[in-house]
């Protein structure tokens, strides 16, 4: 038997209970390859991360992130999740401004906010999305019914697939009441999915919010990663607050400077901080950031 411990993170939000829970290994070099997959679906949680040595000398950790049903080269409260592991197991005396983590899509940049010896707030720079073509009127309504949107003409703009190294379905509605309203259909998902050709993947659903302290009301579908609901999709949300430059929803002033609030209707409200620079037609940097809650520690014990 061997013995591996991790901690236990809430992404995204300041109190514990809250956010989007994440496991990191802070060290997985005696974990064999064969067994992360199946520790992340023994955690359970929207994903789990592993530390290795990185490959590169400029680069401070190398992390692999898997959800419960499968490995993904880019995700985001994973990174901001292991900054803060970073900073608490391998920072020492240092309070570098910067650290470089290879995830799967590359070198990802951090930048760390300091408050004294403690991380206060991370931010990760991540890759120019990459948008597809919009969804036709039929494509559009097929999505509408499977996600059982109420109204006759439920979207504000056609959903779109954007990416920045994992894709995502965006689909924007006009409030937070009809965000909440909505129901996956899960036969109906996959029929849209192979009716239209569009690669399953995670449907992000989102509006305007209505509260004081978000600019976007947001809630992410991804059974096709084995995650019936995300609490918070942090590689989901630089190219949602592309996605809602490049459609209007939000103006280029607003979008340095966006919170899309996640996970409340699943009880844990997670804030994730956007800034996106550019215009409509040409996106030019994102970044997310947020900070992490450490809440507990274990050790998992392999045969």
């Amino acid at each position: 038997m061997t013995a591996h411990p991790y901690l236990h993170l809430d992404v995204f939000t300041e109190r514990p209970f809250e956010g989007n829970q994440l496991a990191v290994f802070p060290d997985a070099r005696e974990i064999p390859e064969r067994w992360m997959q199946p520790i992340a679906r023994e955690m359970a949680f929207s994903e789990t991360v592993f530390f290795l040595p990185p490959v590169a000398d400029t680069a401070h950790k190398k992390i692999r992130i898997f959800t419960p049903g499968r490995e993904l080269p880019l995700a985001g409260h994973p990174t901001i999740g292991s900054a803060f592991v970073w900073a608490k197991a391998f920072a020492g005396a240092t309070r570098p401004a910067e650290i470089t983590l290879e995830l799967g899509v590359g070198p990802i940049r951090v930048t760390l906010d300091w408050s004294g010896e403690a991380l206060r707030f991370a931010w990760m720079h991540q890759p120019t999305p990459e948008f597809s073509a919009p969804l036709d009127a039929a494509a559009s309504a097929a999505l509408a019914k499977a996600m059982h949107v109420p109204g006759a003409t439920p979207f504000i703009a056609p959903p779109q697939i954007v990416s920045s190294g994992v894709k995502f379905l965006f689909a924007p509605l006009p409030d937070p009441a009809t965000v909440d309203a909505c129901v996956p259909d899960a036969a109906r998902l996959d029929e849209f999915f192979a009716a239209t050709g569009v690669e399953p993947t995670g449907v992000f659903l989102f509006s305007r919010s209505d509260r004081a302290d978000a600019t976007l009301y947001s809630r992410m579908f991804g059974a096709a990663f084995g995650i019936p609901e995300d609490p918070a999709t942090g590689g989901a949300s630089g190219p949602l607050g592309a996605y809602a430059l490049a459609t209007g929803i939000v103006t280029a002033a607003e979008s340095t400077r966006l919170v899309s609030l996640q996970g409340a209707a699943m009880g844990r409200p997670s804030y994730i901080h956007i800034g996106v620079t550019g215009t409509r037609e040409r996106i030019e940097t994102v970044r997310i950031g947020g900070t992490s809650r450490f809440v507990a520690e274990g050790v998992l014990t392999l045969p």
